[in-house]
C-alpha cells in the first residue's frame, strides 16, 4: 500500500507515538465525521457491553478480520488464545507487533484463501468490519472462503451498524440516494483522510439483522444470535450450517 494512501495507518502510527491524531472518514455525497484513534486502542474494561460479551464466545484458533492495532486480537493472545490478526495496513500491522501480537499478516480479506483449510476456529470482525465485504456480492463469495478455512464447528462474530436507525436527514437521504442507484441504503462509500495522507475510496456495508441474514442464506453459514448494545450497533455470532 501507499503510504501516502494510508491515512488510517498514518493517524494510528500518530496516536502510537503520542501524536496528535484524528481521522477524517468522509462519504462520497460531501458528509465527513472525525473520529478519535484512541477508541482503536482502548482496553476491554472501557468496551461497550456487547463487545465484551462477544470475545467471551471465541474459540480455539482465532484470526482477527481488519484487525487495527489489535485491541480485541491482544485481548484474545492474554487469555490464551492463538491469534493471527490481519490488516490491509502495513503501518497499522507493525503498530500490532510493537504492541506484543506475536502472529500478524499484511493482507486484505479476499486474501484469505492463503490460509490452509480448517486453519481457524473462530472468524473476528470487530468495529463494524462486517462492513469490509463491502457489497453483498463480495460478501457472499468471501463468506465461502471463510468456510474453506474454518473448522467443521467454525465461528464468524461480526458486528455492524443498522443504518435505519438514524434520524439523521443526511443518512436518511444517503439511503434514498443508494436506492436510486441500485445499492443497499446501507452501502456507504467512504474515503479516510488524516493530515496530507488520503486513502482510497471504498465500500463499507451497513446492514439491518434482517439483511444479514438474508445475505448468509445458502452461504453455508446461519446467524446463532445477536448481541444488542442498546444502539444502532449489534455483534452477531455466526455459526456454519
Amino acid at each position: 500500500m501507499d503510504r501516502m494512501k494510508d491515512a488510517f495507518g498514518q493517524a494510528i502510527l500518530a496516536y502510537f507515538k503520542r501524536r496528535d491524531s484524528y481521522l477524517i472518514i468522509e462519504r462520497d455525497d460531501g458528509y465527513f465525521d472525525v473520529n478519535d484513534p484512541k477508541s482503536y486502542f482502548s482496553e476491554c474494561s472501557d468496551w461497550p457491553d456487547h463487545h465484551k460479551k462477544a470475545m467471551k464466545l471465541a474459540k480455539g484458533r482465532v484470526i482477527d478480520v481488519g484487525c487495527g492495532p489489535g485491541r480485541h486480537s491482544l485481548y484474545l493472545q492474554k487469555k490464551g488464545f492463538d491469534v493471527t490478526g490481519i490488516d490491509i495496513s502495513p503501518i497499522v500491522a507493525k503498530v500490532c507487533e510493537l504492541r506484543g501480537l506475536r502472529k500478524v499478516k499484511v493482507m486484505s480479506t479476499a486474501e484469505l484463501g492463503r490460509f490452509k483449510p480448517s486453519s481457524f476456529d473462530t472468524v473476528v470482525m470487530m468495529g463494524n468490519n462486517f462492513g469490509l465485504f463491502g457489497s453483498v456480492a463480495r460478501a457472499r463469495s468471501l463468506l465461502g472462503m471463510f468456510g474453506r478455512v474454518t473448522t467443521s464447528s467454525g465461528l464468524l462474530i461480526a458486528e455492524s451498524t443498522d443504518p435505519y436507525k438514524t434520524r439523521n436527514p443526511f443518512h436518511l437521504r444517503y439511503h434514498r440516494l443508494n436506492r436510486r442507484k441500485g445499492r443497499m441504503a446501507g452501502q456507504v462509500r467512504i474515503g479516510m483522510r488524516y493530515q496530507k495522507y488520503a486513502g482510497d475510496w471504498f465500500d463499507c456495508l451497513l446492514v439491518s439483522k434482517k439483511e444479514m441474514q438474508k445475505i448468509l442464506v445458502g452461504t453455508g453459514w446461519r446467524v446463532k444470535e445477536f448481541i444488542e448494545s442498546g444502539g444502532p450497533q449489534y455483534v452477531a455470532v455466526i455459526k456454519k450450517t
